[in-house]
């Protein structure tokens, strides 16, 4: 796979179908980015487990923290990497011990390493490196957009609805094919009036 480009619908059926993430390196420090992907994501109703060794036996933001990804007692859909690119290969070597296996290793922005996503690959498990899921999630939900960020255009008019009166500010996590989505679907058209 090339890991210098994904297509969107690689990103979105990824975050279409995992519901448990573990966070390997997340931070209770509310200033710190690993707290407010994890803060995020739990908002958007993902199952999130904190995994860092000095918050073990500790609650995050109403879930236990873990030392390790091995003491996890339930199955995890993903590990989302915030560790710099030297310790990912141990963290893989780690997800891979789990039973059952994770789906997906999800490498942070400015977190790549290729010999871990080879093992991973090898192995049977999807790979995204350098990218953080809260800003894909954002980007392809239209929240980032709806926001005025990113759009070149800042405005106190309310967003178009998109069908059916209601704004859609989620994915479409029900399905479990992943790929293209009713709310993608509908985000895309052009010819909403």
């Amino acid at each position: 796979m090339n890991h210098d480009s994904y297509d969107d619908g690689y990103i979105r059926g990824i975050l279409n179908t995992v519901k448990t993430i573990a966070m390997v390196g997340v931070s209770a420090n509310v200033s710190r980015p690993s707290y407010f992907a994890f803060k995020y994501l739990l908002e958007r109703r993902y199952r999130m487990i904190p995994v860092n060794p000095g918050l073990a036996g500790q609650e995050l933001l109403g879930q236990k923290a873990y030392a390790k990804l091995t003491d996890i007692p339930e199955p995890v859909d993903m590990v989302d990497i915030f560790r710099a690119s030297q310790y990912v290969l141990g963290v893989v070597e780690e997800a891979l011990q789990m039973d059952p296996r994770p789906r997906v290793i999800w490498m942070q922005l400015g977190v790549r390493n290729d010999a871990a996503a080879q093992l991973a690959e090898a192995n049977g498990l999807q790979v995204v490196m350098n990218r953080c899921p809260k800003i894909e999630y954002g980007r392809l939900s239209s929240e980032i957009a709806w926001m005025g960020v990113n759009t070149r255009t800042l405005t106190s008019k309310r967003a178009r609805i998109l069908g059916g009166g209601i704004q859609r500010m989620a994915l479409d996590r029900a399905t479990t094919a992943g790929g293209a989505t009713p709310a993608a679907q509908r985000a895309e058209r052009t010819d909403i009036a």
